[in-house]
């Protein structure tokens, strides 16, 4: 009797350790299947760039048409290609290119989960799952169906592995990079909060070494860094913050302000007085923004603030700085929050719920703005042009919320010396 009252004890741990991962992972794939369907049911083509973009730069691959980024410049990081390329493999399993992409994301996110979930004891794991399934709800198709769905699932796996596994973090990290160069913001706070920088350095320029000799191999040496240049010349984009007077001002019918669509870059951006020169001062406006948030968190580094305390604080700073001072302004990019607020839910529940639902909240509004209300902002009317201004309003308060959290953490307290006789 007693032995089996002692069996009974122990299964109901593991028992519940069980129920836990299978609840989780029918959530994952019930999220993934409605977020799925969803790209095909709501307006305004969420799946498009899969289609219209993604599938014609992978297909030229296979039919001698030229490689973006090695025989032309591309809007991208050269990484960025090789998804494009698998996701023919399940596209033709399934016929259809689209699905592909979808069931390429499902693999890579899986992976992520699974190493996120683990055995299912850890109630901040499980707090993390939850929250980035309820991101992915949130966000809906668009975080799917963009290049940033490969991105957010390898930092995710980055962020949990630097303390133990530096080397094969910085790996994701900078692969992740680049794909998207978002993460390029996670690899500068893992520099200033991890201890093993030299490892953190070396696996990153490994990295980017390896790519960038094979673009020069390919014959890209002029093309390597077409990315950058990209970027700088683009004007405003309807979405962004700094958008936000002229999306205004073309609601309200200011003289000058509109929205137009561009047809080198096919996006929405805004034009008005003095967009030109607005556009031009936010790219050295967003460096020196990124320079000052790096500067407080080496500050705070070397005021001997932890790990566990620092690196999410400085990552989600820093992220959500690309996102408020940018001059683009995609709703994919509200995805590049998750990673660093899933990791602080794993170390920190408690303090970092408050900023997890502001992220969740940033995320619905966003899915609200684009695919959903998106006709009323590139054609301005007024509760779309509110609904997206609520949600700038949203990322500045949790810009400022981050900020100060970095400004407020506490140094450990000095070792108490005792006096011996």
């Amino acid at each position: 009797m007693t032995a089996v009252g002692i069996d009974r004890t122990a299964s109901r741990p593991r028992l519940g350790r069980v129920t836990n991962r299978v609840l989780l992972w029918a959530a994952f794939v019930f999220v993934h299947l409605f977020v799925g369907s969803m790209g095909f049911l709501l307006p305004n083509q969420p799946t498009g760039d899969v289609w219209l973009v993604y599938e014609p730069w992978s297909r030229a691959v296979f039919s001698g048409g030229g490689i973006v980024g090695v025989t032309h410049d591309w809007v991208y990081p050269h990484l960025a290609l090789v998804p494009m390329l698998l996701a023919h493999v399940p596209g033709a399993l399934v016929g259809d290119y689209t699905v592909g992409w979808a069931i390429l994301v499902v693999i890579v996110d899986a992976v992520a989960f699974a190493v996120l979930v683990g055995r299912g004891r850890s109630r901040g794991r499980v707090t993390a799952a939850v929250f980035w399934l309820a991101a992915i709800l949130c966000l809906g198709p668009v975080g799917m169906y963009r290049i940033d769905g490969i991105s957010v699932p390898l930092a995710i796996l980055g962020c949990l592995w630097l303390l133990r596994r530096p080397w094969l973090a910085s790996v994701l990290l900078a692969a992740a990079t680049w794909i998207k160069i978002w993460p390029a913001a996670l690899l500068a706070a893992a520099l200033v909060a991890v201890r093993r920088r030299s490892v953190v350095v070396a696996a990153a320029a490994l990295v980017s070494a390896l790519i960038f000799g094979v673009v020069v191999a390919l014959g890209g040496a002029d093309h390597a860094l077409g990315f950058v240049s990209g970027q700088t010349g683009r004007g405003l984009q309807v979405e962004a913050p700094v958008s936000a007077v002229y999306l205004w001002g073309a609601l309200f019918g200011v003289e000058g302000s509109s929205v137009y669509y561009d047809q080198g870059i096919l996006t929405f951006q805004v034009m008005g007085a003095h967009t030109d020169v607005v556009a031009a001062l936010m790219t050295p406006l967003l460096v020196l923004a990124v320079g000052a948030v790096v500067a407080l968190g080496a500050v705070q580094a070397r005021r001997g603030v932890s790990f566990l305390r620092l690196f999410p604080t400085l990552g989600l700073t820093l992220t959500t700085v690309l996102i408020v001072v940018n001059k683009v302004g995609s709703p994919q990019f509200q995805a590049w929050l998750f990673a660093v607020v899933v990791l602080g839910l794993v170390v920190d529940r408690r303090r970092w719920v408050g900023p997890g639902i502001l992220v969740l909240v940033s995320a619905a509004l966003t899915q609200l703005v684009y695919p959903v209300l998106y006709n009323g902002i590139v054609s301005p009317t007024l509760v779309p042009v509110a609904v997206l201004t609520l949600r700038n309003v949203a990322l500045i308060v949790l810009l400022v919320w981050m900020a100060v959290r970095l400004v407020r953490l506490p140094a450990p307290a000095p070792a108490l010396v005792r006096s011996t006789p």
